[in-house]
């Protein structure tokens, strides 16, 4: 297909939206921009966005003229592929891409692409610093919060380029054919966009539909629906474990990672902390195998590595209380996580926008750490009724951040931690989980200490 001949509508007017024209445009292609939001300000949006300027954009209700005039429309993640006007022009034909599938048509080199329920950012990145210690041209994009299409124009013959995908941007490709790829886990998640599991679990499966024998995918043999999957994997598995001894792979076991047998690295040699990121190292290890990268290179990064900024991350001891800003702890196998790396008596808060989860394996796994259970936003009544099933009746009720936040300081005696783990998204509150962490570390960083 000749991309310069076809007409595009691009959707959704944010980050990933505005970084899709502007490709499009840089490459001389016919593009339209549409928003569903009635009431976006156009003007104000071409004066943020210089490179909109003479570019048509609609709002409110997309017209008939301008789905038969694209061939090819194209979807910002946050679009769900099952609105009205998207089936419509399923029907007429259209082709529906993502962003992802667009910046794939237009870069070079070599992909990695990672999914997984949870885990994405910390592997992607690692991943990411692994890569740029023996390629010269490296590019980290994707959910990670860096759009593809940003970056694949000023790409090199010799680029890698390191993506975090998500379910949602897996919707939406085609043709987008990584030389590794990697599902982390698997588990419920986004079931009020996916509607199903099954749905979701074969957006996640998605990421390999183009690879070949010759080709790698790494997977979590702990995980039910990943363990399912290496005997239908296109690719050749690599896989890891923190449960089982893997004569072909890696694990871990009694405080050392192994891989294909051979002790590798011990879990005091990271800077890491709980059982979810030695997972994540050991993804990253299978992954710098499978592009060549050799032990020597991969191993000094790994221990270098500092925690991803909002997640599990530590901000500040204060009156001899640690603060940890898990913000993107978005749903509950990710928060899972965060409260079985805590080693103190726990103020954990929880709760935000309701994307459907439930939360009883969350509860059951606070193992007797929670101290004080600290509830905000659209969910704290549906946790707090979880959580008392299982025993959990020490819980207040916030109704704003900036009182949960004084709640657990004045609670918090030295010896505690207090965690911002919340199982839900921030959506409601706070426009994105970064933002809900950065007020977190700015009100921890304030507390005085007398």
């Amino acid at each position: 297909m000749e991309i310069q001949n076809q007409s595009f509508l691009v959707v959704g007017a944010g980050k990933s939206g505005v970084a899709a024209v502007s490709l499009l445009k840089e490459k001389k292609c016919s593009v339209r921009l549409y928003d569903g939001k009635e009431d976006l300000d156009i003007a104000q949006l071409k004066a943020e966005h210089p490179e909109l300027a003479d570019t048509e954009i609609l709002c409110g209700t997309l017209s008939e003229e301008w789905m038969k005039a694209a061939d090819i429309l194209v979807l910002s993640p946050g679009v769900p592929t099952d609105l009205p006007f998207v089936e419509k022009m399923r029907e007429m034909g259209k082709r529906i891409w993502g962003e992802i599938e667009l910046a794939y048509c237009f870069g070079k080199g070599q992909v990695v692409a990672i999914t997984g329920t949870n885990g994405k950012t910390t592997t992607t990145t690692l991943v990411g610093e692994i890569m740029k210690a023996q390629f010269a041209h490296v590019d980290v994009v994707g959910n990670i919060g860096i759009p593809y299409t940003t970056v694949v124009t000023k790409q090199e013959q010799d680029q890698v380029t390191v993506a975090e995908i998500s379910s949602f941007q897996l919707e939406t490709i085609e043709t987008f054919h990584p030389r590794v790829s990697a599902i982390l886990n698997i588990t419920p998640d986004h079931l009020n966009r996916h509607h199903t599991m099954e749905n979701y679990v074969a957006a996640k499966e998605a990421i390999c539909m183009n690879q070949t024998k010759n080709e790698v995918c790494v997977l979590n043999y702990d995980n039910e629906y990943t363990k399912n999957f290496i005997d239908r994997c296109p690719a050749k598995v690599i896989a890891f474990s923190s449960k089982e001894e893997l004569t072909d792979g890696y694990y871990y076991k009694d405080g050392v990672i192994y891989g294909h047998g051979k002790a590798i690295m011990k879990d005091t040699d990271m800077n890491l902390v709980g059982l979810c990121n030695i997972e994540n190292v050991m993804a990253a290890l299978a992954i710098a195998e499978a592009m060549e990268v050799p032990l020597e290179v991969t191993l000094p990064v790994i221990r270098d590595f500092k925690a991803v900024e909002h997640r599990i991350e530590f901000v500040a001891t204060k009156r001899g209380v640690d603060y940890y800003n898990d913000s993107k702890g978005t749903n509950p196998d990710a928060a899972i996580q965060g409260i079985r790396a805590m080693t103190k008596p726990t103020i954990l808060i929880g709760g935000g926008y309701d994307k459907g989860s439930e939360y009883d394996e969350w509860i059951e796994n606070f193992d007797g750490k929670v101290k004080l259970l600290v509830l905000i936003g659209q969910t704290k009544e549906k946790i707090a009724e979880c959580a008392r099933k299982h025993g959990i009746n020490q819980i207040t009720m916030a109704e704003t951040f900036e009182e949960a936040m004084n709640i657990c300081i004045s609670e918090a005696q030295s010896g505690d931690a207090v965690l911002l783990s919340p199982a839900c998204a921030s959506w409601g509150m706070f426009k994105c989980y970064e933002e809900r962490g950065e007020i977190f570390k700015n009100i921890v960083n304030a507390i005085k200490e007398s």
